[in-house]
């Protein structure tokens, strides 16, 4: 009996290539006709593998939260742990922006992402806050994660530094300025979300002192 021609379908390998389309079409450009002819197959055939658009949508979450290092989060040293753990969320969703969109109003129920959240948690009571405390710092570190690899601040300022001068000359002297330190608008962002990140720590710490 001869080999098939095509690999053969599997919920790993559909949402592998369903989190390649959202990359690069976007969460609207995910359906199942895109899908399918990506992968070189009938739509219906899709069904076999996972039984509707929402629970493809669960196996790109399941894809990306496994690319999500937790093992900072077990660090002794909370706040190097804590860090590591955000510049790593960071940049899974730096890679991935579009699904940022796609997942971040679902409900949490991958086991994997549960037992993140439970660790993060865990270590924020190890910091000594109380869990009221963390439950706030944690949200407040998903809007940092999130908000900065969804939108950069520099995306919404593209022309150079002196074609602004003449009318918002502060704004013009912080680009400028911010990009004489180097790296351009890229590292404009990624100061950015170190200062976010060092306040939030150091909020962390002014709570546990």
């Amino acid at each position: 009996m001869g080999r098939p021609s095509r690999a053969l379908l599997t919920r790993e390998r559909i949402a592998l290539a369903a989190l390649a389309v959202v990359d690069e079409a976007g969460p609207d450009g995910l359906t199942m006709r895109a899908l399918a002819e990506r992968l070189g197959v009938k739509a219906a055939s899709l069904y076999n593998h996972v039984e509707s658009k929402d629970a493809l949508v669960d196996a790109v979450s399941e894809l990306v939260n496994e690319e999500i290092d937790h093992t900072p989060l077990a660090d002794p040293d909370w706040r190097a742990g804590l860090a590591a753990y955000a510049r790593g969320y960071r940049a899974v969703f730096l890679r991935h922006p579009n699904t940022i969109a796609l997942l971040a109003r679902r409900r949490v129920e991958a086991a994997r992402a549960l037992r993140g959240y439970d660790a993060l948690l865990a270590l924020l009571g190890r910091a000594g806050l109380d869990a009221a405390d963390a439950a706030e710092v944690a949200a407040a570190l998903d809007y940092l994660v999130l908000g900065s690899a969804l939108e950069t601040f520099t995306a919404g300022f593209t022309r150079a530094p002196d074609v602004y001068r003449p009318e918002y000359p502060a704004l013009a002297d912080a680009l400028d300025a911010s990009f004489t330190r180097g790296g351009g608008a890229a590292g404009l962002d990624d100061r950015g979300f170190e200062l976010g990140l060092r306040l939030l720590l150091d909020g962390v710490g002014g709570r546990t002192a």
